[in-house]
């Protein structure tokens, strides 16, 4: 079953090559009473799923930027996206992604506070 909406316990995939592969949502960055997370904002998650013997492991807690959501994104020029699956890109504390490459189509609504992931993001999808 998938989660429209992102909020605590929600599980997402990892759209990087930082060799986690899925991850659950804690908490959501600067909103202490907010419910729902969107594209582009800041989550607290927990690995769920990593590839083994890899600098990421299993139950790490890590800080995540939301690039996909099943529930529609709609712009201001009228044009409404929506993806088939809730996925992240793993951060450091710096706002630094922790892989080296993106995959899969990213929306550019979720990258504007992050201009030094914007260099990654351009050469994993020109369309969007």
């Amino acid at each position: 079953i998938k989660n429209d909406m992102i909020q605590p316990q929600t599980h997402l995939n990892v759209a990087d090559n930082s060799r986690a592969r899925e991850l659950m949502c804690i908490q959501i960055i600067g909103a202490s009473n907010r419910r729902y997370a969107h594209i582009g904002d800041v989550i607290v998650a927990v690995i769920k799923d990593a590839v083994p013997n890899m600098p990421l492991e299993r139950s790490e807690l890590v800080r995540a930027v939301i690039v996909r959501t099943c529930k529609e994104l709609k712009r201001d020029n009228g044009m409404i996206i929506r993806y088939d699956d809730n996925a992240a890109v793993v951060i450091d504390q710096e706002g630094n992604s922790k892989g080296t490459r993106v995959f899969g189509a990213i929306a550019r609504d979720s990258i504007h506070h992050f201009e030094k992931m914007q260099k990654k993001v351009k050469k994993a999808n020109k369309n969007f």
